[in-house]
């Protein structure tokens, strides 16, 4: 059976023991690098041919970096690794019993399982809230929102009167953890650097930036001064914060809050939450709340021993510190996928397993120039220096020493000149349609 599945894969069927890992993300990558010229068959599966950057997708959004600037094709990392083979395609089912998962191109047997497929964007249930907002949980929907933000700007250029105008100028921003607040600053020193120049006959005073948040406090995840000093950035950059309001609709043109208030927007960016991304073929039971998969200290899934979860997909809960799971951020993947790779080789030399232990690095968002946020194990700070270690820690981050140099040159002329400078609507060609 074996034989049979891993040719509709084109992949050879050899003694390594194999393992398979969905999602290249932080966690998965991590661990794929871990284990290349190993003695295990790595296959690495993603819906994507690259590796996405996710901390700077708002950059992109805010025309402040190309795409291909945090992104890092999977082909190149490991084209000098025989042992590991890439294959773009979906997952519709897992087969534990047979040790087999079922993808849009075919089935392939595995002898390690690992789930990195990462979450997706938490609707909350709300059906008509998922049509009508934009997420940002790829690098298509920074494109997408980028594109909308510079198509609205031209309609408002013609629009027939304030209210007209105003439905293409306003923006809301629900959630007011770092991404909700990184593109409301975004948005702000967009207002205030570039409609000016670039749209002189729009008046940048009727533009309104709108950030919801469903707690008393931004960045609740974060020390209060981190907090208190956000708030204060955002306040200074014009945003008009509504703190512990919950957005309860929005149909398109009109944003329900929970205390009867609405805002009139053509444009709602919804940050606020996220959801793992479910794979038919595991129990109810597997999952926990926010759809986690359970797993012990070494990131097996309860009740299976050859599958795994590492990332924003899994739940440890073994750690005293963190009862309720680790941050669903980059660091706790990269440390799993890290030590998983470790332990998937004790386990093939009948070793004992290393129990995971997250060593938590710290955390920081930023609001704009010389305005960020930044909080470490032993100190914290906020400012203009938090500003430059933001930039210099995701800098060092990305992959690639191409894409480092070009994000620097952005970073320099945005810089030196309060001037983005990709400010394009690039629209995808689409056949029949001129």
């Amino acid at each position: 059976m074996k034989c049979l599945v891993c040719m509709q894969f084109n992949i050879p069927d050899t003694q390594q023991p194999r393992v398979v890992i969905v999602g290249g993300g932080f966690g998965g990558l991590t661990l794929a690098r871990k284990l290349s010229d190993s003695a295990f068959q790595v296959v690495l599966i993603d819906k994507n041919n690259y590796h996405q950057f996710q901390p700077l997708y708002y950059q992109v959004a805010m025309a402040g970096l190309e795409p291909s600037s945090i992104v890092f094709p999977f082909r190149k990392i490991f084209q000098n690794s025989e042992n590991v083979f890439v294959r773009i395609t979906s997952v519709l089912k897992i087969n534990p019993e047979q040790q087999v998962i079922d993808t849009e191109i075919g089935s392939l047997h595995y002898d390690y399982l690992v789930l990195a497929q990462g979450a997706g964007t938490n609707w909350y249930g709300n059906t008509e809230v998922a049509q009508n907002a934009i997420p940002m949980k790829s690098v298509s929907e920074a494109l997408f929102l980028r594109n909308t933000i510079f198509e609205d700007y031209e309609k408002a250029v013609t629009a027939g009167g304030f209210e007209e105008r105003r439905q293409y100028l306003d923006i809301v921003v629900v959630g007011g953890g770092p991404t909700g607040v990184e593109v409301a600053g975004s948005l702000a020193e967009m207002k205030r650097h570039i409609i000016g120049k670039d749209y002189r006959d729009l008046n940048r005073e009727e533009i309104n930036i709108h950030l919801v948040h469903g707690d008393p406090r931004l960045l609740n995840t974060m020390s209060p001064e981190a907090s208190e000093k956000a708030e204060k950035f955002l306040r200074d950059l014009g945003v008009q914060l509504w703190l512990d309001k919950v957005v309860k609709n929005y149909d398109g043109k009109t944003v329900f809050i929970d205390d009867g208030s609405t805002i009139q927007t053509h444009k709602v960016i919804w940050a606020a939450g996220i959801t793992g991304n479910r794979i038919e073929g595991l129990p109810v039971e597997a999952y926990a709340r926010g759809n986690r998969l359970k797993c012990n200290a070494y990131n097996q899934i309860e009740g299976f021993q050859h599958i795994f979860a590492i990332g924003d997909i899994a739940l440890q809960t073994h750690e005293e510190k963190w009862p309720n799971g680790h941050p669903q951020v980059a660091q706790p993947a990269i440390q799993q996928g890290a030590l998983l790779a470790r332990n998937l080789q004790r386990i093939e030399q009948q070793q004992p397993l290393k129990a995971f232990a997250y060593k938590d690095l710290g955390s920081m968002a930023t609001i704009g120039r010389h305005k960020a946020v930044v909080d470490l194990p032993f100190w914290k700070f906020q400012g203009a220096f938090a500003w430059f270690t933001w930039m210099f820690v995701h800098l060092f981050a990305i992959l690639g020493a191409k894409n480092k140099v070009f994000i620097f040159l952005n970073w320099l002329w945005n810089y030196m000149t309060y001037d983005q400078s990709l400010r394009l609507v690039i629209k995808p060609w689409m056949r029949g349609k001129s």
